[in-house]
């Protein structure tokens, strides 16, 4: 079937499924185009909770549709890759946070949506790299464990007046771009602002004219009056920049900043989805229960 024959019958059945797509920001370009929602973690998990329809289609990885099934109760989440997981997410098991939750008792958890639903369900709070800061700030408590990112961590660290313990995960792809290759992209467009995701490590924050979410970015790119863009992170974010901002030029400073699993998704895979309901993402309830409170005491807390 044809790109475009593949997005009408996407589309057609959604209307008949009822469904709602949302892709992530870092979503395959035609991904982002047949979504209804494209956003980062933040507005995907607001759309999943308001939402009136009764299918999502989580076009991202496991640990969104988890999110989208814990604040969706009672509708039907589908992951059209049921592979498609989060190396971060992977770095944080249960049995060891409640280690490290009883080595440092009475400090909340503060736990980065790039987790498990089983981890959320640990934590007092999630935040996403769009309130991160507000979250932390919005706590009453003079110390915190900050779960799973540690470079996440560090930039929060570095925005409030708490005391943070830090797990030691990270984002292989934002945690490993050179120094040496952003000074070379600002060396060659000097006229060119540097966005950095705060999921880098401290040395690129420093270099950046601006640090912020994904859709942070898209704002700051939206409102600025410069021209040229070097970007610090996942390449995906590339379509609905080029989209918005057509007079606009975005530089990539290497070819790490690709997340292959945010690309695995296909439009036959979202057909496929509708086709069949399936894979369909689950929590079970008392998970479930518990990690809804962290997310909805995050959803309570204004973006940075």
């Amino acid at each position: 079937m044809e790109s475009g024959q593949l997005k009408d019958e996407i589309r057609r059945l959604a209307k008949e499924r009822n469904a709602l797509i949302m892709a992530h920001f870092y979503q395959r370009d035609e991904i982002q185009e047949i979504a209804d929602v494209a956003g980062d973690s933040l507005a995907m998990a607001i759309e999943a909770a308001h939402t009136d329809r009764q299918v999502i289609v989580l076009c991202g990885v496991h640990f969104m549709a988890e999110s989208a099934a814990i604040l969706a109760p009672g509708k039907t989440v589908l992951l059209p890759r049921s592979d498609a997981g989060c190396p971060m997410a992977d770095m944080v098991e249960v049995d060891a946070l409640r280690a490290m939750k009883a080595r440092l008792p009475g400090r909340p958890v503060v736990t980065y949506v790039n987790s498990s639903a089983a981890v959320k369900a640990e934590s007092d709070i999630c935040c996403t790299s769009a309130n991160a800061v507000a979250v932390v700030n919005s706590l009453d408590a003079a110390e915190v464990i900050l779960v799973p990112d540690r470079n996440l961590g560090r930039y929060i660290a570095a925005n409030t007046d708490k005391k943070c313990y830090f797990w030691e995960g990270y984002c292989p792809h934002h945690d490993q771009v050179p120094e040496e290759d952003v000074l070379a992209a600002k060396q060659a467009h000097p006229d060119a602002l540097f966005l950095a995701h705060p999921e880098c490590r401290p040395q690129i924050l420093a270099m950046a004219d601006h640090v912020a979410s994904t859709s942070g970015m898209i704002d700051y790119v939206r409102k600025s009056p410069a021209k040229k863009f070097i970007l610090g992170t996942e390449q995906g974010i590339l379509y609905r920049l080029r989209k918005e901002n057509p007079d606009k030029q975005f530089i990539m400073p290497n070819s790490l900043l690709f997340c292959k699993t945010m690309k695995y998704i296909t439009l036959e895979d979202v057909l496929a989805c509708l086709q069949s309901m399936s894979p369909r993402v689950t929590v079970p309830p008392e998970t479930a229960d518990k990690a809804r409170r962290a997310l909805e005491r995050m959803l309570a807390v204004p973006r940075d």
